[in-house]
């Protein structure tokens, strides 16, 4: 699949799955491919802070916009934005004509009372912002850094649940242009993310089935993140190939430094068997086309991390390309 046509598939892009499983750097990723692929990029967070801004080694992004890469030679930029409940109600509030309502919520102190007046608001208002942003082609590729995995189930399903309880007035017609925008493969999907590890995976496609019975919102392809480089020769018998040195060779030998060695090899075979083992069972169980991201093995990811990530997704975009013309 060129990644060029799978990133125009959908000018909304919503990356979901349990917390702690990188979802911030996936979307980092997908912006980074789809920047290189000529798109322009925005990336909307709904929290500050984290390390998003890190990975392209750019300043912390606001709710103005901030620019975390720059166009270059056949390469997109790419923008963040942080969009929260109250900074969608006040846009949209402004950009129906009531100005001075914003000014009275913002000087009295009422702007929370008015975003959590009815259960799903909050969640209604980022994603009709988002439906804004969308509208107004903000960019060629939206990408939207979803709550975990959980709380993005009641986060998709909030327009129905608010289009059921209010059925006229604004909050239904956001509610129902919202899920225009969710029903629609051409404007949005959603792609979600894993470890290759048993309860990431377990909640993964209990989230899938989820989306696709209650919300009806298309899924992309699952990218599985931190799975380990297979290395070659761990199953070699140390001990036999010492044994082989002669007793010349075999004397300078350090045999503590050995036996650590064998057992770093048998912990790291039996983790790559076991992320194996999930990989086969994701597969087995969702039908749904996988990419896989290597560990990166830092706590403090910057732009050659993501580089590499980057081309990891986009050979993981061509060999799905390849399976599906087989």
């Amino acid at each position: 699949m060129d990644p060029a046509h799978f990133f125009a598939a959908s000018r909304v892009l919503i990356v979901a799955g349990k917390g702690g499983v990188g979802k911030t750097t996936v979307c980092a990723t997908l912006a980074g491919a789809a920047s290189e692929a000529g798109l322009s990029v925005l990336i909307v967070r709904l929290t500050p802070g984290g390390a998003l801004h890190r990975l392209f080694g750019a300043a912390p992004i606001t709710s103005n916009g901030s620019l975390l890469r720059a166009a270059g030679e056949g390469r997109g930029p790419i923008t963040g934005r942080l969009v929260t409940p109250d900074d969608a109600l006040l846009d949209y509030l402004e950009d129906h004509g009531l100005q001075r309502i914003t000014k009275r919520l913002v000087t009295s102190g009422a702007l929370d009372v008015v975003t959590t007046a009815a259960p799903g608001i909050r969640d209604l208002l980022v994603l009709g912002r988002v439906k804004q942003l969308e509208l107004a082609r903000a960019a060629d590729l939206i990408i939207l850094d979803a709550p975990a995995a959980g709380h993005a189930v009641s986060f998709l399903r909030s327009p129905a649940g608010l289009r059921d309880a209010v059925t006229a007035g604004p909050i239904a017609n956001q509610g129902i242009e919202v899920l225009e925008m969710l029903a629609d493969p051409e404007r949005c999907r959603v792609l979600l993310v894993t470890l290759p590890e048993e309860t990431p995976v377990n909640e993964l496609i209990e989230t899938a089935f989820a989306l696709e019975d209650d919300v009806g919102v298309q899924l992309g392809p699952v990218v599985v993140n931190g799975l380990a480089p297979r290395l070659e020769g761990l199953d070699l018998d140390i001990r036999q190939i010492v044994d082989n040195l002669g007793p010349s060779l075999a004397g300078t030998i350090d045999v503590p430094l050995l036996t650590a060695l064998s057992e770093a090899a048998a912990f790291r075979t039996t983790w790559m068997d076991r992320q194996r083992e999930q990989l086969d069972r994701l597969a087995d169980q969702l039908p749904l086309p996988l990419i896989s991201l290597p560990l990166q093995f830092s706590t403090d990811l910057g732009p050659t991390h993501l580089d590499d990530l980057i081309a990891a997704l986009t050979t993981g975009l061509h060999q799905i390309a390849e399976t599906v013309e087989q």
